[in-house]
């Protein structure tokens, strides 16, 4: 009788690490990003990056990247040489939003951008934001 204890308690303990695993890899990752340097070096850096997490994760993570600062022309059309990288990786469903206020300051209108990014009025307001909804904040860059 106490083997059966036993045989029944491994049962239950591999079935319980079996459902903990499966949920840890069901769990949908809420990622947001901080981008404001002009180092294109780290430009593409911020995009290995998100590619990495959705290695890690397929389909179970949102990535938003929150652009200001120096790092704006990262989104500009006429201005970036990851155009088609970001395009790519919009159509995967990550998100790149500008910051209104950095555009402002330097004259960038939102016809300027890659058609596919978007803009929020302030981007440290965004960045708040998804930290209060939970969001896990990456700083990218140094």
């Amino acid at each position: 009788m106490k083997h059966l204890h036993l045989i029944v308690l491994g049962i239950l303990l591999n079935i319980s690490a079996v459902v903990v695993a499966q949920d840890k890899q069901a769990k949908m990752h809420q990622v947001v990003m901080q981008l404001n340097t002009a180092d294109t070096a780290v430009w593409s850096s911020t995009l290995g990056n998100i590619r990495n997490f959705q290695k890690v994760w397929p389909g179970n993570v949102s990535i938003e990247v929150v652009v200001h600062g120096k790092a704006l022309n990262f989104l500009v059309t006429d201005k970036s040489h990851l155009v088609s990288e970001i395009e790519a990786l919009t159509k995967l469903g990550v998100i790149f939003n500008a910051c209104e206020n950095t555009m402002n300051k330097y004259g960038i209108r939102k016809d300027m951008l890659i058609p596919s990014v978007g803009s929020v009025p302030s981007g440290v307001a965004e960045l708040v934001v998804k930290q209060e909804e939970g969001w896990s904040y990456i700083k990218t860059g140094y």
